[in-house]
Protein backbone atom coordinates (compact mmCIF):
# COMPACT_ATOMS: atom_id res chain seq x y z
CA UNK A 1 0.00 0.00 0.00
CA UNK A 2 1.67 3.49 -0.71
CA UNK A 3 -0.19 6.54 0.17
CA UNK A 4 1.66 10.52 0.03
CA UNK A 5 1.53 12.66 2.59
CA UNK A 6 2.91 16.32 2.85
CA UNK A 7 4.86 17.02 5.61
CA UNK A 8 3.56 20.56 7.47
CA UNK A 9 4.51 22.57 9.86
CA UNK A 10 2.85 22.85 13.55
CA UNK A 11 4.56 25.27 16.14
CA UNK A 12 8.06 24.48 15.77
CA UNK A 13 7.60 21.11 14.57
CA UNK A 14 7.71 19.28 11.06
CA UNK A 15 4.11 17.13 11.46
CA UNK A 16 3.37 14.00 9.14
CA UNK A 17 -0.24 12.62 8.84
CA UNK A 18 -1.01 8.98 9.20
CA UNK A 19 -4.31 8.03 7.73
CA UNK A 20 -6.44 5.33 9.47
CA UNK A 21 -5.71 2.79 7.41
CA UNK A 22 -1.95 2.86 8.02
CA UNK A 23 -2.83 2.62 11.67
CA UNK A 24 -5.26 -0.09 11.96
CA UNK A 25 -2.37 -1.82 9.57
CA UNK A 26 0.36 -1.36 11.45
CA UNK A 27 -2.03 -2.38 14.66
CA UNK A 28 -1.26 1.08 16.26
CA UNK A 29 -3.76 4.13 17.30
CA UNK A 30 -3.04 7.89 18.24
CA UNK A 31 -1.29 7.92 21.69
CA UNK A 32 0.75 5.07 20.83
CA UNK A 33 4.74 6.07 20.40
CA UNK A 34 6.73 4.84 17.19
CA UNK A 35 10.10 4.49 16.86
CA UNK A 36 11.40 6.22 13.76
CA UNK A 37 14.99 4.83 11.96
CA UNK A 38 16.19 6.37 8.80
CA UNK A 39 17.55 3.74 6.65
CA UNK A 40 19.07 4.27 3.04
CA UNK A 41 17.57 7.33 3.21
CA UNK A 42 14.07 5.92 4.05
CA UNK A 43 12.18 7.06 7.46
CA UNK A 44 10.94 3.94 8.82
CA UNK A 45 8.54 3.95 11.81
CA UNK A 46 7.44 0.64 14.16
CA UNK A 47 5.26 0.70 16.53
CA UNK A 48 7.01 0.96 20.14
CA UNK A 49 5.67 -2.56 22.25
CA UNK A 50 4.84 -0.85 25.35
CA UNK A 51 6.95 -2.63 28.37
CA UNK A 52 4.72 -4.69 30.84
CA UNK A 53 4.89 -3.62 34.54
CA UNK A 54 6.71 -5.91 36.62
CA UNK A 55 5.23 -6.60 40.32
CA UNK A 56 7.71 -7.71 43.08
CA UNK A 57 6.30 -10.41 45.39
CA UNK A 58 5.87 -7.73 47.80
CA UNK A 59 4.07 -4.96 45.55
CA UNK A 60 1.36 -8.27 44.65
CA UNK A 61 0.72 -9.31 48.34
CA UNK A 62 0.49 -5.53 49.70
CA UNK A 63 -2.68 -4.68 50.96
CA UNK A 64 -3.44 -8.93 51.50
CA UNK A 65 -2.87 -8.09 55.34
CA UNK A 66 -6.34 -5.91 54.94
CA UNK A 67 -8.03 -8.42 53.20
CA UNK A 68 -7.53 -11.04 55.96
CA UNK A 69 -8.63 -8.90 58.41
CA UNK A 70 -11.75 -7.93 56.50
CA UNK A 71 -12.88 -11.66 55.68
CA UNK A 72 -12.16 -12.32 59.67
CA UNK A 73 -14.65 -9.47 60.11
CA UNK A 74 -17.35 -10.44 57.78
CA UNK A 75 -19.65 -13.11 58.80
CA UNK A 76 -19.32 -15.54 55.94
CA UNK A 77 -22.53 -17.59 57.22
CA UNK A 78 -25.57 -17.01 58.20
CA UNK A 79 -29.09 -17.13 56.14
CA UNK A 80 -29.42 -15.49 52.61
CA UNK A 81 -30.62 -11.81 52.70
CA UNK A 82 -30.80 -11.34 48.82
CA UNK A 83 -31.55 -13.60 45.96
CA UNK A 84 -28.34 -15.56 46.52
CA UNK A 85 -28.18 -19.38 46.57
CA UNK A 86 -27.80 -20.13 49.88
Amino acid sequence: MTITTKIRRQGGAAVVTIPPALLQLMQTQVGDQLSLVVTDGALVARPVQAARKRYTLGELLKGSDEMAKLAETTPLDGDPVGREIG
